[in-house]
């Protein structure tokens, strides 16, 4: 016998009941849990890179993205790639929620259906990157610290009673300002990047079934730009939240004292391969996500 199947349907019609918001936050979800799972290990190297210790021993030449990668995988196995992972979903699967439903909130409120310009681009990124930076704080840190290594955490919830229990409630947003000069920037940027390389493109490429390409491939260029402008900002986020006794200027002294200019920039390939096709894949998975529940994003 044979069975028939019917076709998917090319729109998505939920519960007209739930709030818009409500849907950009579960479409964001979604995009944030594929991006997270796909990037994760480039997270790792990125970290460990950045929590390098200086005692090596002199002339022992300099450690890359690829040696990090390859120790790991012969001291933690192919699937210590993805230690941290746990907290990553903790983060991201909330956090690119509460980023895309505030986002979406703040330009139906004050734009409506209109085109951002290019600072009011900056401003909706900037602001929706907040919020969501601020909330998400504590589990990024512990996030941070499950992957460079130094700590034996068993799980996500006894890090976080792990470190209020030893270091106070405190220390779980340890490294707020320069989470905030990491991450507002960056959105800010990554948006106005973004929304002007996709108003450029043409009406018959934006309208036809290689839109999906071609967004991403705005995606990818916006996020190399944003990231290395933003990559010292990361730098010194990573090494105040793995050491909380450092305050955000000593870790700036810091890392200049012991690695020059160039230390602001440890780790700038793993984070920007990672960010860049984090954030592309998520904006484009969100906005194909809500053109089919009849939303415009």
């Amino acid at each position: 016998m044979q069975m028939k199947f019917a076709p998917l349907p090319s729109k998505i019609y939920p519960n007209p009941q739930v709030h818009p918001a409500i849907k950009a936050f579960m479409c964001g979800s979604l995009s944030g849990t594929c991006s997270t799972l796909l990037f994760q290990p480039l997270d790792l190297v990125k970290t460990r890179l950045q929590t390098l210790q200086t005692g090596v021993q002199p002339g022992s030449g300099r450690v890359g993205m690829v040696s990090v990668l390859l120790s790991v995988v012969r001291t933690e196995r192919l699937l210590g790639l993805w230690k941290g992972v746990s907290p990553s979903f903790v983060r991201t699967i909330p956090g690119v929620g509460i980023y895309f439903s505030t986002y979406y909130s703040l330009k139906q409120h004050f734009l409506q259906d209109r085109r951002p310009g290019a600072a009011e681009a900056v401003l909706l990124g900037g602001g929706a990157r907040t919020v969501a930076g601020v909330v998400m704080l504590p589990v990024t840190v512990v996030k941070t610290r499950f992957e460079c290594g130094r700590y034996s955490y068993g799980s996500v919830i006894g890090a976080l009673r792990s470190v209020c229990q030893t270091e106070g409630p405190a220390a779980l947003f340890s490294g707020l300002m320069a989470t905030l000069l990491r991450d507002v920037p960056f959105s800010g940027i990554y948006v106005m990047f973004y929304s002007q390389t996709k108003a450029s493109l043409p009406k018959e490429i934006s309208t036809s079934p290689v839109a999906p390409v071609a967004n991403f491939s705005c995606g990818v260029l916006a996020g190399v730009l944003a990231s290395l402008i933003t990559q010292p900002a990361d730098v010194v986020k990573t090494h105040v939240q793995v050491n909380p006794q450092l305050k955000t200027a000593e870790a700036i002294r810091y890392i200049y004292m012991e690695y020059g200019l160039q230390g602001f920039f440890r780790g700038a390939v793993p984070r920007s391969l990672r960010r860049t096709m984090m954030a592309a894949m998520a904006w484009t998975v969100y906005e194909q996500m809500m053109a089919r529940i009849g939303l415009k994003s």
